[in-house]
């Protein structure tokens, strides 16, 4: 429902802040890591993502739309909330969870504060292989796009296909077709061939 929200910040404390926007003060839960990259700020821009329950909807902001993208694969695993996703960001970089992961690392991610053994195991059984697939700067940064092949990259990986595959196959459809092609056209060309 919103991808970000830019304004003045009214309110700022580790824990949550409050971005006037238009005259609407917007309540925004954060992390210790969005707070270290808005520090000194008067005006920010956060990535939000926004939780419904039956009795609150929750605003979650963000400083970079790597940390949004990282929050979110955390909170798709059962058990993991946005209260303990959220605590995660706290306790280390986005950088160092998402090689943990990548790494296998139980013993960092069991000692932030919320996380057990079964759930550090759990958080790298299920998210070990997409954040593999996704490379090691999707989550950290916002990518780049410059190019057709680019584009049309970055959207087959977040549609789950492994980066080398659809490089490869990208490639060759691009040269069959003397590089003439839209974002739209190549993708078409590369689910084809995948």
């Amino acid at each position: 429902m919103y991808d970000y929200i830019d304004g003045k910040l009214a309110f700022k404390s580790p824990a949550h802040v409050v971005i006037d926007a238009g005259g609407v003060g917007y309540h925004i839960n954060i992390s210790l890591h969005t707070y270290s990259q808005i520090t000194g700020e008067e005006k920010c821009k956060l990535y939000i993502w926004l939780h419904v329950k039956e009795d609150a909807h929750t605003l979650y902001g963000f400083a970079e739309p790597g940390e949004r993208r990282l929050f979110l694969h955390l909170v798709s695993i059962s058990g993991i909330g946005p209260n303990t996703g959220r605590m995660m960001l706290s306790s280390i970089t986005p950088a160092e969870i998402q090689a943990a992961i990548v790494q296998g690392n139980v013993s960092l991610i069991q000692r932030i504060k919320g996380i057990g053994p079964k759930s550090a195991q759990r958080i790298i059984l299920e998210l070990q292989d997409k954040l593999r697939k996704e490379g090691p700067d999707t989550l950290t940064m916002m990518p780049v796009l410059k190019t057709v092949k680019d584009e049309a990259l970055s959207a087959l990986v977040m549609l789950g296909f492994a980066r080398n595959a659809a490089e490869k196959v990208l490639e060759q459809e691009i040269s069959k077709n003397n590089g003439v092609l839209t974002v739209e056209q190549l993708i078409k060309f590369a689910l084809k061939s995948l």
